[in-house]
């Protein structure tokens, strides 16, 4: 299954499908393997692992590696900074689907109050008449109980 929840095709590849090794996902990146190497030990960019231990990267680790080396030497931002800030945009991420999952649930559970609400109105009783307060001075309402006889 995919993060929506549905079963994919275990063949049909993604950008988060593990498949470069680390010499190609080097030459992809424009970095060098022992580079990739040292962001895996500081936990900047983790690939997942084969059976025999070898790194395979995805399209995202790559675009990611791409996007510390820009932090490191475009903003000169250093390794502990550029971790922080991988971090909390994946806290932002997760937190953006959280969101989105909870909005789904407030409008279902608005749609099923509105059904709810729509049976109760249906199941009065259409034979009583709502009472209005009759706002006339000139109004007299005499009663009298009847005698017993």
């Amino acid at each position: 299954m995919d993060r929506s929840g549905r079963s994919r095709n275990p063949y049909e590849l993604t950008d988060e499908s593990p498949v470069y090794v680390i010499s190609v996902a080097a030459q992809l990146s424009g970095l060098h393997p022992q580079t990739l190497r040292q962001y895996d030990r500081l936990g900047l960019v983790s690939p997942d692992r084969t059976p025999g231990r070898g790194r395979r990267y995805s399209a995202r680790d790559i675009e990611l590696l791409r996007t510390v080396q820009q932090l490191s030497q475009d903003e000169g931002i250093n390794l502990a900074g550029i971790k922080r800030i991988i971090e909390l945009e994946n806290q932002v991420a997760a937190l953006q689907q959280r969101v989105a999952e909870l909005s789904a649930a407030v409008e279902g559970a608005a749609v099923a109050m509105q059904q709810r609400e729509a049976q109760v109105h249906a199941s009065y009783r259409r034979d009583l008449v709502p009472y209005q307060d009759v706002q006339q001075a000139s109004a007299l309402v005499v009663w009298r109980p009847k005698r017993p006889e």
